[in-house]
This record gives structure tokens, sequence and C-alpha cells, in this order.
């Protein structure tokens, strides 16, 4: 028996993994997070249980995992995004571990990675950025020491901001003085779901733009003067003077 934490990716059902997909039509134990992953990314499960895990706390979860465990009934246990990043995950392989609960990690696709292909940008270009900074906003809980969005933002990188878009107002004072008010920024909202919408502007406009739009929740934030950048260094990987190891 396995618990297989399974990315679904951003939202679309087509951007799981192979691999996602395979485990999850196979497992007789569904175990998803129903607030971010979409109900039609079950279709095709034989699955003998299948759980919203959206209402449920931590000690239900892990009692859910146990009973799988007695019976010997592998679970696909299944994040939004890639469980890796703000997937909670950690708590909860902490617990399986005690109970000696054998788990698997399978990647998915990230929320950043869907804004990027929506906006049509490189979030890592030659000579503008070669630096991708995921965070969030602190509200509930408090950032580590050092990890505070001003701390961050000095480096004047590119970086996506989750659980932030309330907040949209307090994170561009704070992005201003590193980035400059000119300095491109967007707010994807729902990102490949048949919903989604976005926003793009700069640091001097999109707290209005945003607010047109009603963003309240689930949005992503990409700010970095890599976004509908036109000048920039072509990359030496296809540089016609330059010899690799696939290329004399």
């Amino acid at each position: 028996m396995t618990v297989y934490f399974i990315g679904a990716g951003p939202g679309d059902p087509e951007l799981i993994t192979v691999k996602g997909q395979r485990l999850l039509r196979s497992c007789p134990v569904i175990l998803y997070a129903g607030s971010l992953v979409p109900e039609a990314l079950l279709e095709g499960h034989n699955a003998e249980l299948v759980v919203n895990t959206a209402e449920l706390h931590l000690e239900a979860i892990i009692q859910l995992l146990r009973e799988a465990h007695d019976k010997g009934h592998d679970v696909a246990r299944v994040h939004s995004g890639d469980p890796s990043l703000y997937g909670a995950i950690g708590e909860q392989i902490r617990q399986l571990r005690a109970l000696n609960i054998p788990f698997q990690i399978i990647p998915g696709v990230t929320a950043t990675a869907a804004c990027a292909a929506l906006l049509e940008s490189e979030l890592t270009l030659p000579g503008i950025s070669q630096t991708l900074i995921l965070t969030r906003f602190a509200t509930k809980s408090e950032m580590p020491s050092g990890e505070q969005l001003g701390d961050l933002a000095r480096h004047g990188t590119t970086m996506a901001i989750h659980l932030g878009v309330s907040h949209l107002a307090r994170i561009v004072s704070e992005l201003l003085p590193h980035y400059g008010s000119d300095c491109p920024i967007a707010v994807v909202h729902r990102a490949s779901w048949p919903d989604q919408d976005w926003v793009s502007g700069t640091l001097a406009d999109i707290v209005a733009k945003a607010h047109s739009k009603g963003f309240r929740r689930s949005a992503l934030i990409i700010v970095g003067r890599v976004l509908g950048a036109e000048q920039f260094d072509n990359s030496a990987l296809y540089n016609a003077s330059t010899a690799h190891l696939y290329r004399s």
C-alpha cells in the first residue's frame, strides 16, 4: 500500500502528468483537495472511495489514510498544482512516517507555469532576469526572517506571489522602491480554468486594473521586467558561434 501525493496541475484536467493520471485511475481510494482540484479531473476513476478533503482537518485526513493502509489500499492524495509548493504535504508526510505508511510524491504543473504560458512569457530572459522567486504574501502566519516581501524584492528579479491579490495595494507599495513604477506586473485569476482571466499593467496602475476585474482570491501575481520584454540578449544555447556537447 502506498499513498501517492499527486500534483493535479493548475486546473485544466489535461495538465496532470501521465503518471499522475494513471495512478488516479487505478487507486481504490482518492482523497482530493476539492477547493482547487476540479471534479472533471476525476473522470474515468475506478475508486471505491472518493473523498473531498476541503472541509476536513489534518487528523481526519490521516485517519482516512490509516484506514486505507489497514485495508492494503493505495491512495491517490490529489493536490492542486505541484504538491511541493504550498501543498501542506509536509505535515501529512511527517505523520505517515511516524505510522510507517509508505508514500511517493508525483510532481505537477505549477500555477506559475500556467500563468507564464497564458501571458506568453519566458520568466528567465538573458540579460533581464535569470532568477525566479516563488513566495506568498504573509497574512495569517508570519514569514521566516529574511523572507519579507521587501527583502525578496530588493533582488529585482522575476517574482511570483501567491495568496496576495486581496492585499495587492500593500504588495505594490513594497515592490515600488525596488522595481520602479514602470515595472510590468500581471494578476492572473484561475489560470487554465474555463473562467480564467487576467490583467496586465505596471506597478503604477495594476491596483486599479485588478480592482475593476473584481479579483479577490485564487489569483497569482507575477512581477518583473521579463513580462512583455522585446529587448533582451539571445541565449548562448542556440548561438551559432557557441560550441557545446551537442554542437561543434
